[in-house]
């Protein structure tokens, strides 16, 4: 009697679950696409049918775009069939309505992650919850020892004190963040009452969304012309597209620039990027968190996907798991929106912005 095939399949265009016939965050035009959350090499335009978790609908229209394309979803934990398989989104603690993908055939049962946050929850989406299976597909953004997270409180705690020292040297503040994801997170985590928050690019589309789904965030303004005199020496700004605005952010004067990322984690990443300041804050599972996400689900094997690859899924083998590369278009630390979420290429200091710096 032949092997059963993989529930789950790599192909060409992402991710396959042959029994269903639909494909999981493919990244060709595809029929049937389960999504797991709505950065772009998760989320990509063409499928003729989308399945999302509910709380992130109206972020995933925005992606993908298009009133050809059906967009179907699921609350939490509640499941459909598609073809006999069954299907059921779970919180993946990364962004608004981002979902691990369980699908169960024939007694069997795998859960493709996503990204995903276990160990360090934010208030601006849901917390990671573990879920049982056999086999757990799992990414590996920062599959390496190095990578522990520190308490977020303690992260914004240093934030604030950034933000404060700034505004004692007459300096505003900027922190470059991905438009969707870390930008809300850190407007949920940071105080207003220290002084005035303005963002910038697409930062703005994405907050609505989020407080229509009930998640608190700072009271903002765009930055603008306008605001600039209100800003100066004293506000901080969190933008998406610092290197197109350097005419306004050369109208604030003094600038002191920070990055929030798991990146940040080392300091050779910091001095290439040019920060004053580097915070660690990640919106991915750090090492001791896909630790243990891998042990929570219980799964007798491991594929591993989207970063550290190798090291991780060798790192597994020898603690005796059963464990291999599940190949992707997204494979090691410089591609893939994992980094993008995380450094992405617009958020760099521009060269271009001269502006005084906060002292050392």
């Amino acid at each position: 009697m032949s092997e059963r095939a993989p529930l789950v399949q790599p192909t060409e265009s992402g991710p396959y679950c042959a029994a269903g016939d639909f494909y999981i965050d493919p990244w060709r035009p595809v029929d049937r696409a389960v999504i797991t959350h709505a950065h772009s090499d998760h989320a990509r335009r063409g499928a003729r049918i989308y399945l999302c978790a509910e709380v992130g609908r109206e972020i995933l229209r925005e992606r993908v775009g298009g009133s050809q394309s059906t967009i179907e979803t699921l609350p939490y934990g509640g499941s459909t069939t598609i073809n006999g398989v069954k299907v059921s989104l779970h919180p993946a603690g990364h962004i608004l309505g981002s979902a691990q993908v369980r699908i169960e055939h024939q007694g069997e049962v795998w859960v493709v992650s996503g990204d995903y946050n276990p160990t360090h929850a934010s208030n601006s989406c849901t917390p990671w919850e573990p879920v049982r299976c056999h086999t757990f597909i799992t990414e590996s953004t920062f599959g390496l020892p190095i990578y522990r997270w520190p308490e977020p409180q303690e992260v914004f705690g240093e934030i604030h004190a950034w933000w404060r020292r700034n505004q004692e040297q007459g300096l505003a503040s900027v922190l470059p963040a991905y438009p969707l994801g870390k930008s809300q997170r850190l407007l949920a985590g940071l105080d207003a009452s220290l002084g005035p928050i303005a963002v910038h690019g697409s930062v703005k589309t994405y907050l609505p969304m989020y407080e229509r789904a009930g998640v608190k965030l700072a009271p903002t303004m765009p930055l603008s012309e306008e605001s600039v005199p209100e800003l100066k020496g004293r506000g901080l700004i969190v933008t998406s597209s610092a290197a197109q605005e350097v005419g306004l952010i050369r109208k604030l004067g003094g600038v002191s620039w920070a990055f929030a990322s798991g990146w940040m984690m080392t300091r050779a990443a910091r001095r290439n990027r040019d920060f004053d300041r580097g915070f660690v804050l990640s919106d991915h599972a750090d090492w001791p968190g896909l630790l243990k996400a891998v042990e929570a689900t219980g799964a007798e094997r491991i594929g591993v996907t989207h970063g550290q690859v190798d090291a991780f899924s060798r790192y597994l083998r020898e603690q005796g798991k059963d464990a291999y590369v599940f190949p992707t278009r997204y494979v090691g630390e410089a591609q893939g929106e994992g980094l993008q979420e995380d450094t992405p290429a617009e958020a760099a200091r521009p060269e271009s912005v001269d502006t005084p710096r906060a002292e050392a």
